[in-house]
Formats: structure tokens, sequence, C-alpha cells
């Protein structure tokens, strides 16, 4: 066996922001879940994360590639060793040691051994301050004096002895909540925190292999503060949705960043928690050599997200198709980003650019006007920029439904392609009346680009 130890480094805030306490059992279990990705033995010991690494390291090119991958970021590592137990590796961090030379753990100090820690007062006056002293002693003695514990842990870290530990497992749902320094009255200055929990959040989603879809934000307002409040909420958030699972934390950082950029903090503001609300699995994707799939920049649904989020949903949209028969109703505006959301899984392209769903849909032209242009006559042949050729047509329009045929919802047109002498391909058609009354009205309705 082999096993390798980690020590998280703890972030520090830069200079005039404010930043959550250092909880560093946090941070070993974010550490923990990265870890998951190159062995699904992890356990948590003390400060530091163990790896049992012999069983996978063939996966990763060998144990000095996988410990390349290891160490490469967003991993921030105060301290890595290795050795043969995990007692063993955990005491070379300790220490300092990267890795034992020694062919026997003898010379490595007894407080580098967590059962040690609390006997190394009497041990010093013993005269043992190392791991041979120690083993050197008479079993029955040491047992009767502090117990069988320290020579089982000493036996498990020589390897005479199996270890038994408890495997880290990434949980069902992300929560997690972190408390600040100091009290924040503006939602700007909450992003260092959500940067920090937004990390934590792309370890476990790699660790599960998911994207996210949904995530909500908490902040907890002072109670002090609220209750000097009648009305003052004790909590108040934001929900974060994405068209695409993702685990790209940049564009989530810039999602949460506009949005909170458009909040107002009633009371000042002493915790933040992120939690996971929708999940879905996402394997990672293999990485490709050709140039064309090497994709560059912003993919369109996390621009338009990012623009709703900055300007409002209402400000960003996009036409949805409509089950209606009259062209200027066969389309409607809607929020893209509300519109994006609904399609989540959907092949767009059976949706939106299916001709077979209209008939005759590639005949239509490709602008509309908002109002149809009532075309003047000379004799019975519409009028615009010059005389009109009919080239296509009639393609006969027939909506009733159960309106009369005075209502503003029906119609009945017989639709043309028309040449224009100076205008061009235009769209146009000639409004009929029931019962064979004649019309001579001509509108333009579309024109060809």
């Amino acid at each position: 066996m082999h096993w390798i130890a980690l020590q998280p480094q703890c972030e520090t805030p830069p200079p005039g922001v404010v930043a959550a306490t250092q909880d560093e059992a946090a941070q070993r279990v974010s550490l923990g879940w990265r870890a998951l990705q190159f062995t699904p033995r992890v356990a948590l010991l003390g400060e530091a994360v163990l790896l049992e690494v012999s069983g996978s390291e063939r996966l990763f090119g060998g144990r000095a590639a996988l410990l390349r991958q290891l160490l490469e970021p967003p991993l921030e590592i105060m301290g890595c060793s290795q050795g043969a137990t995990s007692l063993l590796a955990l005491a070379c961090l300790r220490t300092g040691v990267a890795q034992l030379s020694a062919p026997t753990p003898d010379a490595l100090p007894l407080h580098a051994l967590s059962a040690a820690r609390e006997h190394l007062a009497t041990l010093s006056r013993l005269g043992c301050n190392c791991w041979g002293e120690l083993r050197a002693l008479p079993r029955g003695g040491v047992v009767r004096r502090f117990g069988a514990g320290l020579l089982d842990a000493l036996d498990c870290a020589y390897g005479l002895k199996p270890e038994a530990h408890a495997w880290l497992i990434a949980p069902e749902v992300f929560e997690v909540k972190l408390e600040l320094h100091a009290l924040v009255e503006q939602a700007g200055a909450l992003m260092f925190v959500a940067q920090r929990l937004l990390t934590q959040l792309q370890a476990w989603l790699q660790a599960r292999q998911s994207g996210v879809l949904a995530l909500q934000w908490t902040w907890f307002f002072d109670a002090r503060r609220s209750h000097a409040q009648a009305d003052a909420p004790a909590s108040a958030g934001l929900l974060i949705r994405t068209a695409q699972a993702t685990r790209d934390m940049t564009h989530l950082a810039r999602l949460t960043a506009e949005q909170l950029a458009r909040c107002t903090l009633v009371t000042p503001v002493h915790s933040l928690r992120l939690q996971s609300i929708e999940v879905t699995p996402l394997p990672t994707a293999s990485a490709s050599l050709l140039i064309e799939e090497r994709l560059h920049g912003d993919s369109l649904h996390q621009l338009v997200e990012r623009l709703g989020a900055r300007l409002g949903p209402q400000q960003v949209v996009w036409l949805q198709p409509q089950a209606e028969h009259r062209p200027e109703h066969m389309q409607s505006l809607e929020p893209a980003v509300s519109a994006m959301q609904r399609t989540v899984g959907k092949k767009r392209a059976e949706k939106f650019s299916s001709t077979d769903a209209v008939p005759d849909a590639a005949l239509y032209p490709t602008w509309l006007l908002e109002q149809p242009l009532r075309l003047a006559l000379q004799g019975s042949r519409p009028l615009y920029q010059g005389a009109l050729q009919l080239l296509v047509g009639p393609q006969r329009l027939e909506v009733m439904g159960w309106a009369q045929i005075d209502a503003p919802t029906a119609a009945l047109r017989d639709y043309f392609i028309a040449l224009s002498p100076h205008a061009g391909l235009l769209w146009v058609y000639r409004e009929r009346l029931p019962k064979g009354q004649a019309s001579d009205l001509w509108f333009l309705h579309g024109i060809y680009a």
C-alpha cells in the first residue's frame, strides 16, 4: 500500500475585504472531495487528507504522474508527504519530510504520532522521544501504563496491524455555510466568501461527476439589528439557474456577482450559505486534438445568462414558435433565460429548425412588417415602387376557429411572392371576402433579404 498525506492551505483575504473565518474542517472536506477523482480511498485524519493510491496510480500514468496531477491548481496544498502506512505518511507530513528515506521510522519524534501526544511529558521523563525508543520498551508495561491504544497505533504505523478508516463519501446534497469575520453591509462584499463556497461546490461536483442546474444563495442577517427593525427578515437570498448543467465556476461566479450587484441588504449579514437545488450527472468530456473542436470564449447560453443577470431577464428575449397559422402570430418574444431553461435536454433543431411543422415554411420571408402595409392599385395590379409581378402563389390562408368572420382573429388571405422593379422580392397578400365577394385590398406583409 502507498499513502499520500495532504494538508490544505488556508486562504487569507486581500486587504480591505471581509472574509470568512478560516474553517479548517471545511477546507479538509473540500480537499478530500477533490482527491476522490484520483482514488475512492480517501480519509480525513487529524489535520490532513489521506489517499491510498496503490490501486489507482496506474490509471494516471504511475505514482509520479498522479502526484503531479494531484498538486496542480486549483488544489492549494500547504504540505505533502508519502508513506507505506497512513500514520507514517501523516507523521512525515508533521515533521516536514516528503518521504522517509530510512528503512524504518524509528527516528521519527513521538509528537508525530497522534496516540502518543497526550503522554509526551511522561514518555519524555522515561527517556522516550522517538518511535524506536518507545518500541523498545516492554509491551506489557506500556499497556499497563498508557493503555493498549498507544501500541496499537504504533503497530499500525509500522504496518504490523491492519488499518481501519472511515472513507470519505460526497453527500447527496451540497450545503455549506460560512461565517464572516465582520458584519457585511453591502451585497457585493459577499463575493469573496462566495468564491470560497463555489470552490468547494466544484470539488463536490467533480467527486459526484455531476453538473449543477440550480443553486441557492442564502445570507443571514444579524439578529440584534433584525430585532431592532420589526419588519426585518431573518435571512434572504437568490436562486441561480443555468440552462445547461455545468461545473464551470467562473460562469457561476459571474452570474452570482451580477445578481448580488442588484441586491440590497436590509440589515448587516453575518454568514452565507450555498446549497445545491438541482443537480444532474455530467461525465467529464474527453479532450480532443482537433482544432475545430477546441472551444474559445463563452457559449451561447452562458452569454445569454450573463446578459440576463446584468440587464434583467425581461431585457434579453428571443423568439419562440407558437401554434398559430397567421404569420404575425407564429412567434412571440419570451425571456431568453427562461426559454433556454425550459428546453434543456431537448433537441433544439427539432423544435426551432424543422420546416415540417409549418406548411410551406420555406417560402416565408426573412422579415415581416410589424403592421401590413396597404398597397395602391393600378387597375387590379398592386404597386410598390413600381408595378408588382406575381411570381409564386396563391398560398391560401384561412383562420376561422370559433370566431365570426368579422372578428379580429379571423383571416382569409391569398399570399403571393412578388417582384418589385426597385424593392426586390416581396411577400404580399390579397384579402378575400366570404361567399365569393370580390376584394381588391392588397397588403405588403414581408420582405425577402
